[in-house]
């Protein structure tokens, strides 16, 4: 997918990296790195891109992960909806992922662990990859590039959960239950997480609008490479439905992120940077 950047952005991008490079070599590894950026705003392009470059250039051991390869089962998701809250079977949210996993890993990976695997979730069947084609560690990581859709985010206060943000909240969550949940789960299980993170960057689109452009030329990719299985591909409808259950997430992100990210890439419509 490299290929694909304009000459522009990978300029821009080779430049991070070797930022991330010189911060690297001032302190003891690992260095984790965290980005942030709403669905669709080229979070695994630039993790692919970062640690290809580094891993070419330099000697040293990058890992790139995702939020989304911790994303639990359809089966531990469909006892969350039966246990809290009926919305809770959709991944997404904070609180469809193993956070417990998570934490594990991301210790190791801080302790500079081998021979343990990183998770790898299959987006098109909707379940983790089978143990044995997860991501082995076989060498002590320098730096772990860790982007997700809500990765870094802080929770947000009771006020701002009084008043849904879409139709899917106002129809669906007229209690509030579950984005009180969710926010319990930022505050309580994905916050302490982010003390592993020594650096932040943030993809900021124009708005939460670019999302439903955005996801919908994903979900043609995930199509092209779902060898003939495109059970689990969604049509243009689905993803304006189920781009609701981001947008409360998205839209404090794109009002708070960047006050705390050391880094942040401004997109236009096209994702393309605008400033740096």
């Amino acid at each position: 997918m490299n290929s694909r950047l304009d000459p522009k952005t990978k300029n821009i991008y080779q430049e991070y990296a070797q930022k991330l490079i010189s911060i690297s070599k001032k302190q003891v590894p690992p260095l984790f790195v965290g980005i942030n950026g709403c669905q669709g705003s080229g979070k695994s392009t630039l993790a692919k891109f970062l640690s290809d470059t580094i891993k070419n250039d330099h000697d040293l051991k990058v890992l790139s992960v995702s939020l989304d390869d911790f994303y639990l089962s359809q089966q531990e998701r469909q006892k969350l909806s039966h246990d809290i809250h009926p919305l809770l079977k959709t991944r997404g949210v904070p609180g469809t992922h193993n956070v417990e996993l998570m934490k594990n890993t991301l210790e190791k990976l801080a302790q500079r662990q081998t021979n343990f695997k990183v998770p790898q979730f299959d987006k098109t069947s909707d379940n983790p990859f089978p143990e044995s084609e997860w991501i082995l560690i076989a060498e002590p990581i320098d730096i772990v590039i860790f982007e997700g859709w809500c990765w870094g985010i802080a929770p947000q206060n009771k006020t701002q959960l009084q008043k849904p943000v879409n139709q899917l909240e106002a129809e669906r969550d007229k209690l509030g239950e579950w984005r009180n949940y969710i926010n319990n789960q930022i505050q309580t299980h994905y916050q302490p997480l982010y003390r592993y993170f020594n650096h932040w960057l943030f993809l900021k689109a124009p708005s939460f609008d670019c999302v439903y452009k955005w996801r919908l030329e994903q979900e043609k990719h995930l199509a092209s490479t779902a060898n003939g299985d495109e059970t689990s591909i969604m049509s243009a409808g689905e993803i304006r439905q189920f781009i609701q259950y981001f947008q409360r997430i998205t839209e404090h992100a794109l009002a708070t992120f960047s006050e705390q990210a050391d880094t942040t890439f401004y997109l236009d419509k096209k994702r393309q940077i605008t400033l740096s």
